[in-house]
């Protein structure tokens, strides 16, 4: 197993390429904990009454342009 220091040497010496190569690696396979969190919630129904209210919200005009 690398260091975490050898790791980050490693990636310094990569091209552009590789480093998008790269996060794409992560996104597929670590997600940031907030990304796999909402779509746990989403796929438990948690955020349906809220998001239902949002899109209430927004049909009756009573949102705002940010």
């Amino acid at each position: 197993m690398q260091t975490v220091k050898e790791i980050e040497h490693a990636i310094g010496t990569l091209t552009p390429g590789e480093v998008q190569e790269l996060y794409l690696w992560f996104e597929q396979n670590y997600p940031h904990p907030i990304d796999a969190r909402v779509q746990t919630d989403l796929a438990a129904g948690s955020l349906d009454k809220a998001i239902h209210l949002a899109l209430d919200d927004e049909k009756n005009g009573r949102v705002r342009q940010l």
